[in-house]
């Protein structure tokens, strides 16, 4: 094949250069010594690409909103990397395509590989040297141990191999290309068969992911999370109790609850410990659930919920919680419990599961189902509260943590609405699918900040980090249907979103929060990596940082409800008492 051929000077899509270097550089193809093969594969990477790859896995070590472990932070590394490496490799092609030269590009000598790999290996360890301390002033901030010596060397062989599998699968895909591209060429114009056979393989390859790789993938772990929602926890067993679904005389059957719905109705406080901790006579608080399996539909389990809150009661108790609820059903049992305390049992909760995948991958591909589920579950309760004549009738709130907070708030569309429709609402971690909160965020007052906005200097919706945030607020009159967001300065849940890989966002233009490191700065594709990896920690971290919520729970729901005779000593008494699972 001639230089001028343009095939010779595509690009692969892992970046490697396809111009054949000087008949001088290159190994003989009938050898099949290894120095001959590793020289061989030498030549088909792209220099530029392995800079910005060194650049961008350099930048991957600098901090984000968690601290993370050997393994993440390989994993990042590594992904980085692969992407320096292509963004590197596609200019290098893209110069050459735009000078059109007519002899094959020029490749680095021996020298600019050796001052490379010197480059490489001094750079990085200097990074890891500042990866430590960044590591351990995060890790101070937070109250997490610090690193083993041992997470050193765990990190570079992580990165080093995830990025060689990355790279061999680009290769692979470009050869493919390549070969499609020489096949076109003996029928169509050289340079009109490249781009005609990358797209080709393009095309292909998303059939092929979207098809038979998501399909059975899917069904894969659809399989598995079956299984796993069949399982019950050692600490759940069936209700003795009619006020309780999955009991006696309960419209739906125990087996039926799933996993997270079985623990929703046999945990909580009992009769006794409310009446300790209250000095006064309680009731036994409701739980109702209408588990993925009690019906065949998001509608019937909804109205199921509805019929189970009818029966046991609920709608004749002071206070009724509509929890959304995460992908595998699960509600964070302090919301429940702060609630049925301060109420001292005379309340009612319902919730509903609407799928069996774990919440990250039910915000993935679950999201329409999380929104009509949170739509569905509180119409069916408003409907049969707002048939009570006012006087008489409980007061409604809504909850939710994570993808549950975007199914609670889901029937509302704004703050106004939601003030309107309910007494309360407490939605914790959001995510960037929460259209409300990401609109009301945008609608902040001038001069607040994207991680503690301030609305309408606070007349229906609050925004908190801790509840020391709730005081800075003071005295100030607050509009009945109090609204509060709870969010952490660190959650990545609430921070990450798919616009990080290009624009910096304002939570990275402000002064940082109260639990993140003021050298936590933005870089195309790395901080979206690496808050990507700081979700899969999210909960590892104490409470008050991170995805970890607690402690400021039952303090929101004092300043939402006011519940008569409640004090601060109440709630500081409570404290111990509560869990989230």
């Amino acid at each position: 094949m001639t230089a001028e051929d343009p095939i010779d000077h595509e690009v692969t899509t892992d970046g490697g250069d396809v111009d054949t270097p000087p008949e001088r550089d290159t190994p003989s193809k009938s050898s099949n010594a290894p120095g001959h093969a590793w020289s061989r594969y030498i030549a088909r990477l792209s220099y530029g690409g392995l800079v910005v790859a060194t650049v961008l896995l350099w930048f991957s070590v600098t901090p984000s909103l968690l601290p993370r472990g050997p393994l993440f932070q390989g994993l990042v590394s590594a992904a980085a990397a692969a992407v320096g490496y292509a963004i590197g490799a596609f200019f290098t092609w893209l110069a050459r395509y735009l000078v059109s030269r007519k002899e094959p590009w020029p490749r680095p000598g021996r020298w600019w590989w050796v001052g490379l790999g010197v480059f490489f290996v001094v750079g990085t360890g200097v990074m890891l040297y500042w990866y430590r301390r960044w590591q351990d002033e995060l890790r101070d901030l937070m109250g997490v141990e610090h690193l083993d010596w041992t997470a050193y060397p765990i990190i570079v062989a992580v990165a080093v191999v995830v990025f060689a599998i990355l790279l061999g699968i680009g290769q692979a895909w470009g050869a493919l290309v390549r070969m499609l591209a020489r096949w076109l060429s003996r029928r169509i114009p050289p340079r009109i068969s490249a781009i005609t056979a990358a797209t080709a393989v393009v095309i292909v390859s998303v059939f092929i992911l979207n098809g038979a790789v998501a399909d059975y993938g899917m069904t894969a772990l659809n399989n598995s999370f079956a299984a796993l929602n069949e399982e019950t926890n050692p600490d759940s067993a069936p209700p003795t109790s009619t006020l309780r679904s999955g009991g006696p005389e309960s419209l739906v059957s125990w087996e039926s609850l799933g996993r997270m719905g079985r623990t929703f109705v046999s945990t909580g406080p009992t009769v006794a410990q409310l009446e300790e901790f209250n000095k006064a006579p309680a009731k036994e608080p409701i739980r109702v659930y209408a588990g993925l399996e009690s019906t065949d539909s998001i509608q019937a389990s909804a109205e199921l919920a509805a019929q189970e809150l009818v029966r046991t009661g609920g709608l004749q108790r002071k206070v009724v919680g509509v929890a959304g609820s995460t992908g595998t059903g699960w509600v964070n049992q302090a919301n429940l419990d702060s609630l049925e305390y301060m109420y001292n049992g005379d309340t009612a909760m319902v919730s509903m599961q609407y799928s069996m995948l774990p919440s990250w991958l039910s915000f993935l591909v679950d999201q329409e189902r999380a929104r009509q589920a949170g739509r569905a579950l509180f119409e069916a309760v408003d409907r049969l509260v707002r048939r009570i004549p006012e006087a008489q009738r409980p007061k409604i709130v809504v909850f939710g943590e994570s993808l549950g907070s975007f199914g609670a708030e889901a029937p509302f569309g704004s703050v106004a609405t939601m003030n309107a429709r309910t007494d309360g609402a407490l939605l914790t971690g959001p995510t960037f699918s929460n259209t409300t909160w990401v609109d009301t965020t945008a609608d902040r007052d001038p001069g607040s900040l994207e991680v503690l906005p301030t609305v309408n200097d606070g007349d229906e919706v609050r925004f908190i980090n801790t509840e020391k945030d709730l005081a800075a607020f003071g005295d100030k009159p607050w509009e009945p249907g109090r609204i509060v967001y709870l969010q952490h300065a660190s959650d990545p849940i609430s921070w990450w979103n798919p616009d990080l890989i290009l624009n910096k966002p304002d939570w990275l233009k402000e002064p940082r929060g109260s639990d993140v490191l003021p050298s936590v700065q933005w870089m195309p594709f790395v901080t979206f990596l690496q808050v990507a990896a700081d979700m899969a920690v999210a909960v590892d971290v104490p409470d008050g940082h991170g995805h970890h919520y607690l402690e400021a729970i039952p303090h929101a729901w004092a300043a939402i409800l006011s519940p008569p005779g409640w004090t601060a000593e109440k709630t500081a008494a409570l404290l111990p008492r509560l869990h989230r699972d």
